[in-house]
């Protein structure tokens, strides 16, 4: 027992590996437990067991090992880590457990193996099976058979593959133990039943009596298809769904899965293939020449024999098929003739596609051996061709099918047709596009039309089929001209079609199985089209449905082109139109004069020949009255340009007649449906009058219009011809002018180029200048659409012509053609039967292709030449080629049938002469050019030859190669490569040089492919065994190209491949996938397709870079065609034929201009989220190294080619340092322009940066931290956000570069730390920068802990992370430092700390050494410093923290709150420096870092007003000093001196609170608010917040335009809380601006934000939807007018005008908010007569100056509404009456008054009222402004005046008196005061004269000095800080000396307040207050009026009409007249508080 308990005491996971049998049982059993207690499956619990699990199903002991197996299954079936383990325990169970003798072993091993199929690892579990089949015992054997059969059984044959085990059920119905041979007889059945006979051919060689056995249990299955039972965990859900029908009693899923499980085996897959070339017979090519036909037949037999085998080996068959074309073809025996094609099935069938290259030479023979009559041989020629249909494709046969539909012999013509039909068939939609349509329907259109009945019969059935393959709207435009009885034939034969194409259907679904590609369902074999002959037609139902979906489904999908079903329509109608037109005959003379005596006015008709030419005018007109009013369908076109066109018709001599003749003809043409007959009568005299200088434009405007109505390219046809049979120069010049401008409106379709080319070269023949000029201007156009293979015609052109003809292509070259805006409406099949072929465009490209004259040069190919290519001696093979080179070069453009060439030149490209195999590389790319598109059907048998020698190891062999394989590419297209097994079999080589050419050709190909190539995937095992290649290069280039082949494939397929891997690969492979995945680029987009639209379905897309206004301009007229071909980013597959071989050069350089002008950086869509998503997960490599290796590089160079310029890539990962400041160079050049793109890539430029840090060049290093000054600048303005990605993967390389030894560096590196603390928060850089102290380099660490240092002087204590504590223990550790500079950087540190913090530093930096402790006292002692207040700026700290967590990640740009943080930052960094320059600490100043101190302005974002950078600091002392002159009272309560101190800590906690106000978190918001509430609400704390006016409005207008962005638009957040937020900001506010002292703080740039923001408010539709919304708004309303009423009158209405302005300009601005603004203005004006002495007139006429000019008189006037103007009229008017002429003398801060018209209205004005009576104006000005009654007398003036030199003379009211007549003088400047101080003393009249000037001062300058706008130029002030001088200058306002008593008495004043207090001027209440004290109730009173005016006008807005201010202005005006009486009395004052109260409740 002792043992036991040992064991017993260990974990569970221990005792299961103990040696003990006992302690591994118990452990299994505990596992067990676990496992079935473990609820999550991603438990970690899980992972623990991950390495026992194949312990417990291996373990020795057969009892230990079933409880081992028990638990295992338990694992596997919960654990999601469990597939893991599949490998190794199911090759653990298969050698370990099968072999048990026990039954329950073997069934939980059999469970467990399919459990792992169940979650997913079906591969792994059915290879480990497979290779248990190799094992020695039966026993295992038998136990995989049957585990393999349950498999099938259960989850079918989609999850279990079959191919690989019907590989190995024949070895196994060998075995020489039954048991096996049994248990393989069981899976056979159970495989037939999921595959029926497709089983059969793999075990046709088994054991005669096995297969019996077989065929007597197949016989027995049931008939149904089978279903699976169980499923994967994936497919679960469709279990529950399966089993709940089962319970419903139905079996609805039964066709469904039919569907889905067939199509998985195709028997051809099963096979093996079988090599039969060597086993041919030796003497094989000679027998099959001899003269005896016996011996031809018996080596055909033998062929025969071999090709039986149904799959052959790929491997060159040319020379057998060349052998058996040659009998078919030549052989005079018809019997070998049916045998060799008999053979030519049987290659065919047996090598499927790979027998495509040799297709295209047997097709044409076969066709042409038709004409034998005897039915076998036609049947045999029947099925050969038929089997090699399935191995091609039609439209690379199409070229011979249709030269031999010209044959005379009709049994070819017969059977020709008969197999277009066959092969319509096999088509679909998609697959038998237009252009391929077109010509055959025009070929089978003759044979309809044939003598002979059986080729028409046939013709019929063909285009029957077309019509039923691909529908009647495709076929019908070519069948225009086919007669009813005809058509109605193609239809019928359309229909008995139905039954074919039903059987089609009908056989698809038995034969999909066969081959899994849709839509190619008969390439299954032979069988083809026999099949179909003899199959009984299965259940019509499903069938008849069959047919219909295919005929009608795909067409929908090929082309949703025709603009809303009009297509159809249009098509029919324009068809049918066309015919009326091409049918009408010519009419007589008399007939056409009796139409048109029907239609026009008799005079008209007698007039017409008058010789009087008024009268032919005057007919002329009627004429053309009459043509007008015309109805198109009555209109006789021809009768009426027949009489047009009668004597003395086109001869008119008179050029008015000839001009309303031509003007005429157009309107015909135009109106009428005009044919071509009618165009022919009159063209010749229209080219006859092109050249006429008076009607030369109405003879084009005409011949355009016919144009229009008959097609261009048929008009353009006839004008050309008679323009060039005339003499006329100038008819010629001008003809050629009409037609290049006629191309570019109507494009290019259809156009016969080959007339024109002859014209034109006539006209460049011509000797007149003009000609010739016109021809290449008309050249030039031409270029546009055709390309560069259109210089080919002119090459024999003399050089100087030559040359004038490059230079105009050189101009167009680059250019897109425009689109074209004419022809397009009536004949919109223009463009349809054009474009709508979605595999290649029938339009201008392939009309090129047509025109040019091609050479058949097989007549040139003699087999002299071909042997001669072949000879030993490489001189003679090189002479053959250079004839050959010659041959093409003389013929230019050839025709596809080359003869032998192919074969001969084939073989030269593994010459082992390299300069021939060059010389033949260069021959193939001429054949290229000069063949055009038709070399696609060489692509097999030469293209794949070519890319073979990309193998070879010489470089410049190599370069030929893939020069060549380009230039083939470039006129095929991919297609044809990609098709078919080649490529992938020379991936498969494993050929270092090969592998990684043609995998950089296929990366650089593939991007530009829209459609994906379904042979793509086999390619794909080579490409995987690439990336794990030895070779460097083949591995990067394979994973390169890795993201191209995703991007066709999807990483789905990709991943699925992998699954024949190594585990070791495989995992390595999935790991670049998941990368490539994130790297993937988007397929090709529509645009390309669509900007070959435009050209009327013209050039191939290559010739158009897909420009903006092409593709915006094709949206809008052209109907957009899915053309995935012409799409192709090359135009890879278009027909321009040499048009491309010619451009690749020029292509190239100019697509290397282009990239460099292009974007260098790409935005890709989340592209940075991924990469930070791919690092999280571990997919790449985390950024984080010591030195870069070469694996960071690389994959940063992976990551950066998806979204960086390739050419800027190449430069940035060059090995050339030089080539690193190119690119840096560039970057700087960009980063203005690229701000989007370089925030997108920014973790990879700054992953980039620092891999430059690691560089040794100096010159680079500079360079890239020039570029981060800059990034970062950038990226502050931007207001962007780090992410902690980019942060960590940058700032400590950042930080390595401080500790360089050159000064300039550590400088700029310490210059971006600093910038970087403006997007990243200084907190977080902290401890980057701490981790920098800790490097060995003494520089680094000093600068480090400066860096630290100067972090806590500007953002407080709170940087210091994880604790202050804990960041200054690590800094006062380096007071010990060996080092003297590290020493003292740790020093001045902590002595900055100590300034910010005071004695606590002591503690938080633990116990240090008696040596450091005293060197740091000493320190702290020399700096001398007391402890400063917090630097406020630590503020700017939480806002941002707070920011970059509320702020949604993705949100990382410029959301509304980062917005605000960026500007409180601004604002407190501004108040910083205040303080600064303010506390007399001047070493403190100097701290303020540069970047710091420009933001002052920003503030104040007031422009258009002169700018003074600080004149604040100096106007708060100012004001304080005269206070005490005017009220020398001593009451004022003393300050204690320590009020700096005090003041600036609330200072830093109000910063602090109101930082908050702006927070993005509403509670953090409405905290702040209610705080600062709480301050506002208590009169003696209120002054507090002095100083911190304008921050705290900015914070509250950005949380206002927070709430209206971003929270208002939050569906998630509750609306209550808004309300309660707005609640807060409005009470706050109110609170405010009843406070007038604190309200006048508000600065005009703060008023104005703050007033947009409320008006916005108001409007807000939002709000009013709300519950409380109304009570929301009425609230504004109040706000409003006490901010109006409060705020410094200036600066309101400086504000409110700047803000009307702003409004008018915005175009988004609604009207409204322009309407409240003037309403708010008209507000101000009404208020002006009591504050007009507050107000800064020259600042508010400046406004007024810069309003009118930016809105001169006329502008405004075209504003919808009069308002502006009347506003602004309004209160020039009221000032004017305020002020009087003396108006004019506040013009002074104007500097050009002529600007604008305000001088000039103030003079109108002035004069006019001058006109007025004196008395009225007198009325109107003492109104509001003075308390004398209106007829007060000269009397009561007296008494008034006497009145107030009685209060200047009493103690209390001196400062009244003194006010009272400052406004009395003013307004009364001629009044005499004189005699009243004649008799006082001297002291007194220099007292009264010093206060006055006091107050003129004061009331001129406070509107002026505290803002920081501008300082009017009477008042000299500077921006020093020195009280004496602004003093002084502000003692020479009046222009007169002051003498020094008044300065005496000042400073006796001064010294009695000195240090007093230094709170500004408005905490005492100001002067306007004390002038006139009655007023104030005024304000009172008026406000419910404006609270109940202000609702009006809400109301008024709602019902969209303006109400009519002008009786509540007169209201207004009224109440305060009256309440203006001077005697208010204190009931009366209470009364009016009582009113305000209640009114705001």
């Amino acid at each position: 027992m002792g043992d036991d308990s040992e064991w017993l005491k260990l974990p569970v996971d221990q005792k299961c590996e103990h040696k003990l049998w006992k302690a591994r049982l118990n452990g299994y059993e505990e596992s067990l437990k676990i496992f079935q207690k473990i609820r999550d499956e991603k438990s970690p619990e899980w992972s623990k067991f991950l390495g026992l699990i194949k312990k417990f199903v291996t373990d020795s002991n057969a009892v230990v090992q079933l409880k081992g197996l028990e638990a295992a299954l338990v694992y596997v079936e919960n654990a999601h880590v469990a597939g893991k383990t599949t490998g190794e325990v199911v090759s653990g169970v298969v050698s370990k457990v099968f072999n048990q003798p026990k039954a329950k072993a073997k069934e939980l091993g059999i469970e467990i193996c399919l459990m792992y199929i169940e979650i997913e690892k079906g591969e792994t579990v059915q290879e480990e099976l497979l290779k248990g089949l190799d094992n020695k015992n039966p026993k295992i054997i038998v136990a995989c058979i049957e585990t393999l059969r349950k498999a099938l059984s259960e989850f079918g044959s989609k999850i279990i593959l079959l191919k690989p085990i019907i590989k190995v059920l024949p070895k196994l119905f060998e075995s020489r133990d039954k048991g096996v041979r049994d248990e393989a007889k069981l899976i056979a059945v159970e495989i037939y039943r999921w595959i029926r006979d497709v089983l059969r051919p793999p075990l046709q060689n088994i054991n005669s009596v096995q297969l019996k056995e077989l065929e007597e249990e197949w016989v027995k299955l049931p008939t149904g298809a089978p279903k699976p039972t169980r499923f994967l965990r994936s497919q679960q859900e469709l279990q529950a769904k399966l089993e709940q029908q089962q319970s419903a009693g139905g079996d609805a899923e039964g066709g469904g899965d039919d569907g889905d499980e067939v199509p998985q085996i195709d028997a051809y897959e099963l096979l093996e293939a079988v090599e039969i070339l060597s086993k041919l017979p030796k003497d094989f090519y000679d027998k099959i020449e001899a003269k005896k036909w016996q011996e031809r037949k018996e080596a055909l037999e033998a062929v025969e024999v071999l090709v039986k085998n149904p799959k052959l080996e790929a491997g060159d068959y040319a020379d057998l098929v060349k052998a058996l074309k040659k009998v078919v073809g030549k052989d005079t025996n018809v019997m070998l003739v049916a045998l060799a094609a008999k053979c030519l099935t049987g290659l065919a069938v047996g090598l499927r596609k790979k027998f495509g290259q040799y297709a295209g030479h047997v097709v044409p023979t076969i066709l042409e051996k038709f004409k034998e009559k005897k039915p076998q041989v036609v049947q045999a020629l029947q099925e050969a061709i038929d089997a090699i249909f399935l191995t091609t494709t039609l439209q690379n046969i199409s070229e011979d099918v249709l030269a031999v539909m010209d044959n005379k012999n009709p049994t070819i013509k017969q059977q020709t047709s008969l197999f277009i039909a066959r092969s319509f068939r096999h088509c679909t939609a998609s697959t038998l596009p237009k252009s391929l349509l077109k010509p055959f329907c025009a070929g089978l259109l003759k044979h309809i039309n044939d003598s002979a009945p059986e080729v028409r019969d046939a013709a019929f059935e063909a285009l029957g089929t077309a019509l039923k393959v691909v529908g009647e709207k495709a076929v019908n435009p070519f069948l225009v001209d086919v007669d009813k009885l005809k058509l109605d034939r193609i239809k019928e034969c359309s229909e008995k079609v139905e039954l074919v194409h039903g059987k089609k259907a009908g056989l698809a679904a038995e034969k999909k199985e066969f081959k899994p590609v849709p839509g190619r369902t008969a390439s299954s074999g032979a069988a083809g089209d026999k099949d179909t002959k003899d199959i009984s037609v299965p259940k019509p139902g499903p069938l008849k449905k069959a047919p219909a979906t295919k005929a009608g489904g795909p067409p929908k999908k090929g082309k949703p082109s025709a603009p809303g079903g009009a297509g159809s329509a249009g098509n029919k109608n324009k068809k049918g139109l066309e015919t009326k037109e091409i049918v009408e005959p010519e009419l007589s003379i008399e007939v056409c004069e009796e139409k048109a005596s029907a239609v026009l006015p008799a005079t008209c008709i007698q007039l017409l020949d008058s010789s009087n030419w008024k009268e032919r005018l005057a007919c002329m007109e009627e004429f053309q009255k009459a043509v007008e009013l015309m109805d198109r369908t009555e209109m006789p076109c021809q009768a009426l340009v027949r009489m047009l066109a009668k004597k003395p018709g086109w001869k008119e001599t008179n050029f008015q007649v000839m001009q309303m003749k031509l003007h005429i003809v157009a309107l015909i043409a135009q109106k009428g449906n005009f044919s071509k007959t009618s165009a022919q009568i009159v063209l010749d005299g229209l080219v006859d009058k092109i050249g006429d200088v008076k009607c030369g434009n109405n003879a084009k405007e005409a011949m355009t219009a016919i144009a229009e109505a008959c097609m261009l390219p048929w008009t353009a046809e006839q004008v050309m011809s008679m323009a060039f049979s005339q003499k006329n120069p100038k008819n010629q010049s001008e003809t050629l002018n009409w037609l290049s401008n006629a191309i570019k409106e109507f494009g290019f379709s259809g156009l016969n180029v080959k007339a024109f080319i002859s014209n034109v070269k006539t006209a460049l023949a011509a000797t007149n200048p003009a000609v010739r000029t016109s021809a290449i201007t008309l050249l030039g156009v031409m270029f546009l659409y055709v390309g560069p293979s259109l210089r080919m015609f002119f090459e024999d052109e003399k050089p100087a012509l030559l040359s004038q003809i490059d230079a105009e292509f050189e101009k167009m070259q680059g250019q897109s053609p425009p689109a074209p805006t004419r022809g397009i409406s009536k004949h919109s099949t223009s463009g349809t039967d054009e474009g709508e072929d979605g595999d290649e465009p029938d339009d201008g490209g392939n009309d090129v292709v047509d025109l040019l004259p091609r050479t058949e040069i097989s007549d040139k190919i003699t087999s002299e030449l071909v042997s001669k290519i072949g000879d030993k001696n490489w001189k003679i093979r090189k002479e053959g080629l250079d004839e050959v080179a010659g041959i093409i070069n003389e013929a230019k453009f050839i025709q596809p049938n080359i003869g032998e060439l192919p074969t001969a030149l084939k073989g030269r490209l593994n010459d082992s002469n390299k300069i021939l195999v060059q010389q033949t590389l260069t021959i193939l790319q001429q054949l290229a050019v000069a063949m055009g598109p038709n070399i696609k059907q060489h692509v097999k048998n030469l293209g794949i030859p070519i890319i073979t020698v990309l193998g070879d190891s010489k470089n410049n062999v190599r370069a030929a190669a893939l020069a060549t394989v380009n230039a083939w590419a470039e006129q095929t297209g991919m297609k044809e490569w990609l098709e078919g097994e080649d490529l992938s079999e020379e991936l498969k080589r494993e050929n270092p040089f090969l592998r990684q050419e043609l995998l950089g050709w296929l990366a650089e190909k593939l991007p530009t492919l829209r459609s994906t190539p379904t042979d793509l995937i086999l390619c794909v095992p080579h490409l995987y065994s690439c990336l794990e290649d030895r070779n460097g290069d083949v591995r990067k280039k394979a994973q390169d190209a890795l993201p191209f082949f995703m991007m066709h494939l999807g990483y789905e397929k990709m991943a699925k491949a992998t699954g024949k891997l190594k585990p070791t690969s495989k995992d390595q492979v999935l790991a670049m996938l998941e990368k490539a995945k994130a790297n993937m680029p988007a397929k090709p987009a529509a645009p390309a397709k669509a900007t070959s639209k435009p050209m009327g379905g013209s050039a191939p897309a290559k010739f158009q870079p897909a420009s903006g206004p092409v593709e915006d301009s094709v949206s809008s007229t052209v109907e957009l065609k899915p053309d995935p071909k012409k799409a192709k980013a090359l135009g890879v597959s278009s027909k321009a034929k040499s048009a491309q071989g010619k451009k690749v050069p020029s292509k190239t350089s100019l697509k290397e201009d282009e990239d460099k002008s292009g974007p260098i950086f790409i935005v890709v869509p989340n592209g940075k989220e991924q990469r930070i998503k791919d690092e999280k997960g571990l997919k790449v490599l985390k950024w984080n190294f010591t030195t870069p290796r070469d694996e960071y590089i690389e994959q940063l160079k992976t990551q950066m080619s998806s979204c960086v310029a390739k050419w800027l890539q190449d430069e940035m990962f060059h090995s050339d340092f030089q080539h690193h400041n190119k690119a840096l160079a560039v970057m700087v050049d960009h980063l203005e322009s690229e701000k989007e793109g370089v925030i997108g890539c920014l973790d990879l430029i700054l992953k980039w940066l620092t891999l430059r840090f690691f560089d040794t060049n100096t010159s680079v290093l500079m360079k890239a931290l020039e570029y981060l000054k800059l990034l970062f600048t950038l990226l502050s303005e931007e207001e962007y956000h780090l992410t902690e990605n980019e942060a960590s993967s940058f700032i400590p390389y950042l930080i390595l570069k401080v500790g360089e030894p050159k000064d300039v560096i550590r400088k700029d590196v310490r210059a971006i730390l600093n910038r970087m603390c403006l997007v990243y928060p200084a907190s977080k850089m902290f401890p980057f920068i701490m981790e920098g102290t800790k490097s060995k380099n003494s520089k680094q660490r000093a600068e480090c802990l400066e860096e630290l240092g100067c972090l806590v002087e500007s953002y407080g204590m709170n940087v210091c992370q994880p604790t202050p504590g804990k960041a200054l223990k690590e800094i006062a550790i380096h007071i010990g430092d060996r080092d003297n500079t590290v020493r003292n950087a740790a020093l001045n540190t902590i002595v900055t700390v100590y300034n910010v913090h005071g004695d606590q530093v002591f503690k938080l930096i633990g116990t240090l050494s008696e040596k450091d402790m005293s060197m740091l006292e000493e320190r702290i002692k020399r700096s001398a410093k007391r402890p400063s207040a917090a630097p406020i700026k630590q503020i700017e700290e939480k806002p941002q923290r707070t920011q970059s967590i509320s702020s949604n990640a993705n949100m990382l740009r410029k959301g509304p709150a980062e917005d605000m943080s960026s500007k409180l930052k601004i604002m407190y960094r501004t108040y910083r420096i205040q303080a600064r320059s303010m506390s007399g600490h001047p070493e403190a100043a100097q701290m303020v870092r540069r970047e710091f101190q420009l933001d002052l302005d920003e503030i104040e974002n007031d422009n258009g007003t002169v700018q003074c950078e600080m004149p604040e600091l100096v106007q708060h002392k100012l004001d304080d000093i005269f206070e005490p002159v005017l009220i020398p009272e001593p009451k004022i309560r003393a300050v204690s001196p320590h009020f700096d101190d005090m003041h600036s800590n609330t200072a830093s906690t109000i910063n602090f609170i109101i930082s908050q106000v702006a927070s993005g978190d509403i509670n953090t918001s409405i905290q702040a608010l209610t705080q600062i509430d709480e301050v506002l609400r208590q009169e003696d704390k209120a002054e507090a917040m002095s100083g911190h006016i304008d921050q705290f409005l900015i914070a509250t207008f950005m949380q206002l335009r927070l709430i209206y962005n971003t929270h208002m638009a939050d569906e998630k957040l509750e609306k209550d809380e808004i309300i309660k937020l707005y609640s807060c900001i409005i009470g706050n506010m109110i609170s405010l601006f009843q406070i007038e002292s604190l309200a006048r703080e508000a600065s005009t740039g703060v008023l104005k934000d703050l007033m947009h923001g409320l008006i916005t408010l108001m409007l807000d539709s939002r709000i009013e939807d709300l519950e409380e919304g109304q009570q929301v708004i009425r609230s504004v309303n109040l706000l409003v007018v006490k901010v109006l009423e409060k705020s410094d009158q200036t600066n309101i209405l400086s504000a409110l005008l700047v803000l009307l302005q702003d409004s008018l300009l915005a175009t988004a601005s609604s009207p409204k908010f322009s309407e409240l603004v003037m309403k708010c203005l008209w507000r101000m004006v009404r208020l002006l007569p009591d504050t007009i002495n507050s107000i800064n007139l020259d600042r508010i006429l400046l406004d007024i100056h810069i309003f009118m000019k930016v809105f001169p008189k006329e502008k405004l006037k075209q504003c919808k509404s009069e308002f502006p103007i009347r506003t602004l009229k309004t209160l020039l008017h009221t000032l004017c009456k305020l002020k009087g002429p003396k108006i004019l003398d506040h013009l002074t801060m104007i500097d050009n008054k002529n600007e604008s018209e305000l001088e000039a209205h103030l003079c109108r004005m002035m004069k006019h009222s001058m006109d007025q009576s004196g008395s009225k104006s007198d009325k109107e000005t003492e109104k509001g402004a003075s308390r004398i009654d209106e007829k007060s007398s000269k009397a009561k003036v007296n008494d008034f005046l006497a009145e107030i030199f009685k209060k200047i003379g009493s103690k209390e009211n001196t400062k009244e008196g003194l006010a009272e007549l400052y406004e009395y003088k003013k307004k009364y400047s001629d009044a005499d005061i004189e005699p009243f101080l004649k008799n006082s003393s001297q002291f007194f009249q220099s007292y009264v004269e010093r206060g006055l000037r006091v107050i003129e001062m004061e009331r001129e300058g406070k509107g002026r000095i505290p803002s920081s706008t501008g300082i009017s130029s009477q008042v000299e002030v500077t921006c020093v800080p020195a009280p004496t001088s602004t003093v002084s200058s502000i003692g020479n306002t009046n222009g007169e000396e002051v003498g020094p008593s008044v300065y005496l008495e000042r400073l006796k004043i001064l010294r009695q307040r000195c240090g007093l207090d230094n709170t500004k001027q408005e905490d005492r209440p100001p002067l306007t207050s004390l002038l006139s004290k009655p007023a104030v109730p005024t304000v009172a009173s008026s406000t419910d009026m404006l609270h109940s005016k202000l609702s009006q006008l809400r109301e008024s807005r709602e019902q969209h009409q303006h109400s009519d201010l002008d009786s509540n202005q007169s209201h207004s005006s009224g109440t305060m007249t009256t309440s203006s009486s001077s005697t208010a009395n204190i009931d009366d004052l209470k009364k009016r508080l009582e009113r305000i109260k209640s009114s705001r409740k």
